[in-house]
This record gives C-alpha cells, structure tokens and sequence, in this order.
C-alpha cells in the first residue's frame, strides 16, 4: 500500500469519528435539555402548589382574623353588658345602703330629739324640787330651833327627875347605873351564849354538809380507773436461745448492760423472760427499752449496747419533757419552770404503793380545782399545788429526806409562789396549812389515794385492815369509840371523859399507837387522834 492510500484512509477514518463524537454531542446536549426540561416542570409544579398552598394559608389567615373580629365584638359587648350590669347593682346596693344610713340617721335624731326633751323635762322638775328643798330646809331650820328649846326644857325636867330618884333611892346616879349595867349584862350573856351555840352548831350542820356536797361532786365529775402497777420490769424473749446472746462470752453482754443502765438482769429459769431489778424506775425503763430494741435488731455486743442505751436514755428525756407539758396541758396550768416540767415527766415511772405518781398528781389537781371551783376559790391555786404535792417524789430516790420536804425545797428553787410551797409542805399535816387551797390538795390527795384499788391493796383487804385498827383501839380501857378515817391514815378514839384525864389520855394514845405499829401491817403512817370532852346539858323549865 503506498502512501497515498495510507492518506487516503487516514482522512475517511478522521471523518467518521467527527461523525461520531457530533452525534455523541447531539446525544448528550439532548438528554440535558430533556433534564432540564423535567426539572423545569417538576420546579414549576412545586411552585404552582406552593403559591396554592400560600393563596389557601391566606384565605384561613382572612377567615381566623375575621372570626376573631367577630368573637372580638361579641365579647367587648358581653364586657360592656357585664359592666353595665355591674354599675347596676353597685348603685343599687349603694342607694340601698344610703337609704339605710339615712334611716339610721333619722331614728338617731329622732331619739336625741326624745332625749333633749327628756332632758328638759328633768331640769325642769329638777328646778321645782330644789325650790321645794330650800322651802324644806328653812321649815327644818325653824323645826330645829323649837327642838333645841324642848331638849332644854326636857334635860332640865331629867335633872329634876334624877334628883328626885335618888332622894328615894338613896343611890347616886354612877350606882345605879352600874347596877342596871351589870343584871343587863348577865342577862345578855345568856341569851348571847345560847343563840351563838346555836349558830356555831348550825354552821356545823351546814359546813358538813356542804363539804360532803363538794367532795362527791368532785369524786363524781373525776372518776379515773385506777391500775396497779409493779416496780419490776420484764422483757419478752422470742424464744430461750436468746438468754445466751444477752449473757455474750464469758458474761460480757450482761455486764455490759448492768454497768451502762445501773440495773441487775436476772436470767433464771423462767421461759422466755427477762427480769429487770432495780430502785431507780427511769433507769429501769431505759434499761427496758434497751433490752427490747437489741433483741429486735439482732446485734449485741458491748459497743452496741452502749451506743443502744444512750441513744434511749436521750428518746427517753424528751418522753419525759413531752409527759411534763402534757400533764400540764391536761390540767390546764400553764408558766411552770422547764425543771419542774420535767420533774413531773418523772413521775410517769415512779409509783407509791403501786399507784402512779404521775396519773395521781394530774387527779389531784383536777380534784382541787374541781372542789375549789365549787367554793369559789382559787381554781388555778388549787390545781397547780395539786399537780406539784408529790413533785419531791421524783428525786426522793437520789437525795435525803421526805418527800414533802424535797418537794417544798423544788417549789422554792423555782421561784413558785409561797402558798403553792405551803400546800406542799402541808398535804399530809407536817405544817399547818395557810390557805384553804392547801386544805383542798390534802383532801384531794386523801381521796386519790382512798379510792379503793388505786393503791396495792384489794377491797377485801383494805376493809379488813379499816376494822382491825377500829379493834386494836378499842381493846383499851376508856375507850368509848373509834373511827378509822381518811382510808386507813387515821384513827379517831373517842374517850370516857370520867375514866381518863387529860394526862392520862396522852399515855393511851401513845399505847395505841404502839400496838398498832406491833400488829398491823400498813402503809405510810397512821395517826391516833385522841378526843376527850365533856359536855354540860341543863334543861330549863
């Protein structure tokens, strides 16, 4: 092949991708704009929807405006309406109220005008009378002057008189006087002592049987139920393997809570119980508590147990200050020292003769009021000396002596008043007592601790002791008879005032005294009153 023909063939080959790559172009330029073209629609049909959705928007736009105009109108005018009807009524009621006013205001007036004339009328009576009083005092005056001269004449006609008796008499005036003075005097006597033994024994009559009234209205408005209480605290076991696990290792448990409580722990042979033994009732109660709230958590040993007692000592101090305010509250006195308030919290765990000091203190003082409410006393006296009576009971276990003085010793460390000391000092006679209200707290606290089963002591028994001691009296010579008093704490023998002295009747009681103190069991102490009187009945005819 020559080189022309090489040519040649070059050239129709360069002409046929020419062709070629302008039909590819062709191709390619048409499927663009046919892109183009479908984009193009679908962005116009977008458009088309988006300017229908924006006509719509607008026309619900227009249509919530309008309706909110509308409802706007409607409300402005139910608003104005209300308001209208609001003015209404505010006028109304305002010219219903002036009309009231007014009325008032006429009435006022009405009864000024009626007083004024009133007025009027006095000051004119008043004129009349002080001219019929001046009229009165110079006829009074005259009246006077006539009475001075007849006294003249009639002292003048006594002188006379005088003179002329005691020529017959033969006595001066002075003797005659002295002897009508004295058969005047005698006759007086006797009459005055028979209208005041009278009185005396009336008043008698009526003091007791008022003071019987009152005592069974305040007995009958404070009826408590009375429960006996043990000075011996038990704990429950769960079961008896538990008795080992208080003892601990080598008794370290159990010494452990004596030494923190101050309390003995008796573990005998009793199933499922431990007794708790001790004097002090708080620190038995803490050692209770103790006991009950180790078992309940499981873990005991020495640490707990110190930490377990503390933290019941302390929930038990503010139980205490709690039971304090709400005997107070309960009786209804109020301004007691925080101290004392505490004190008689203590009383809720300390019992005389298995009465509760606490529930007898808070009857006391409702007994005292309730009989000083009646006698028209002191009510608030009564009651806060009855609450307090028994407050030296709270510490008679700590310091020396009874508990009337501890308690009269509290009163006066806390600035309590001197009659509040005194009904203290003298609820069982130690003093004498220097108000009635302290009268009333003896009584009060006689009738607590006399109802039958407030203290240890069955009926059957408390009977028996009443009758014995009426017998161990009696077996004396002299005696004509006797009355066991004030449930038990005192005896009242009644002498034959021919068969025993005066000296005499001192060597009896003391024999009494004695006799009872060899044979009858009894708690507190008992008085032997002796009474000896002689009495002189004449009869006039």
């Amino acid at each position: 092949m020559n080189l022309q023909s090489i040519s040649s063939l070059f050239l129709a080959s360069g002409e046929t991708v020419g062709m070629i790559v302008a039909i590819i172009f062709a191709v390619l330029f048409l499927a663009a704009a046919i892109v183009v073209a479908v984009i193009y629609l679908k962005l116009k049909n977008k458009t088309d929807r988006a300017n229908k959705e924006l006509g719509d928007a607008e026309e619900r736009a227009k249509k919530i405006v309008a309706d909110a105009q509308t409802e706007s109108k409607a409300l402005k005018k139910e608003a104005i309406l209300e308001a209208k009807e609001q003015e209404l009524k505010l006028r109304n009621d305002f010219e219903r109220e002036t009309k009231e006013k007014k009325a008032e205001l006429s009435k006022q007036e009405q009864r000024l005008t009626q007083k004024e004339d009133a007025l009027d009328k006095k000051e004119e009576t008043y004129n009349k009378r002080s001219d019929a009083l001046e009229q009165q005092k110079k006829d009074l005056a005259l009246k006077e002057q006539e009475i001075i001269k007849t006294q003249d004449k009639v002292n003048h006609q006594h002188e006379l008189m005088v003179q002329e008796l005691e020529k017959v008499a033969q006595l001066t005036k002075e003797e005659a006087k002295k002897l009508l003075s004295e058969e005047i005097l005698d006759d007086v006597r006797h009459d005055v002592a028979i209208q005041v033994r009278n009185i005396e024994q009336r008043a008698k009559d009526e003091a007791n049987n008022e003071a019987k009234k009152v005592v069974a209205l305040a007995i009958q408005r404070c009826a408590a139920d009375h429960t006996s209480e043990n000075t011996v605290s038990t704990v429950s076991l769960p079961s008896d393997d538990m008795k080992a696990r208080i003892i601990g290792r080598e008794g370290r448990n159990i010494r452990a809570l004596e030494n923190a409580t101050g309390i003995e722990f008796v573990i005998d042979d009793t199933p499922e119980v431990v007794i708790l033994s001790g004097f002090d009732p708080i620190r038995r109660e803490v050692a209770r508590l103790s006991l009950e709230k180790l078992i309940a958590d499981g873990r005991i040993h020495p640490a707990r147990i110190e930490e377990t007692v503390e933290k019941v000592r302390k929930e038990l101090d503010a139980e205490i200050k709690a039971s304090g305010e709400s005997a107070m509250f309960e009786v209804g006195i109020f301004g007691l020292h925080p101290e004392l308030i505490k004190l008689i919290g203590r009383l809720k765990y300390r019992t005389s003769y298995g009465q509760n000091v606490y529930r007898h203190s808070i009857e006391v003082a409702q007994l005292a009021g309730l009989m000083a409410q009646e006698l028209g006393l002191d009510v608030t006296l009564a009651k806060r000396a009855g609450l307090l009576h028994d407050i030296g009971k709270a510490v008679d276990h700590e310091q020396e002596g009874t508990h009337v003085q501890l308690g009269a010793d509290l009163a006066k460390k806390y600035k309590e008043s001197p009659a509040v000391i005194n009904a203290i000092a003298a609820h069982h006679g130690d003093v004498e007592p220097k108000t009635v209200e302290a009268v009333l707290v003896a009584a009060a606290d006689g009738i607590s601790g006399a109802r039958p089963g407030a203290r240890r002591e069955t009926v059957t028994n408390y009977v028996k002791r009443l009758e014995r001691l009426e017998e161990i009296a009696s077996d004396f010579a002299g005696v004509d008879k006797c009355y066991a008093i004030q449930a038990g704490r005192e005896v009242r023998v009644m002498v034959k005032p021919e068969q025993i002295d005066d000296a005499q009747a001192q060597f009896l009681a003391r024999d009494i005294a004695k006799k009872i103190e060899s044979e009858l069991e009894y708690p507190g102490q008992i008085k032997v009153n002796f009474i000896r009187e002689t009495r002189s009945v004449e009869y006039a005819k």
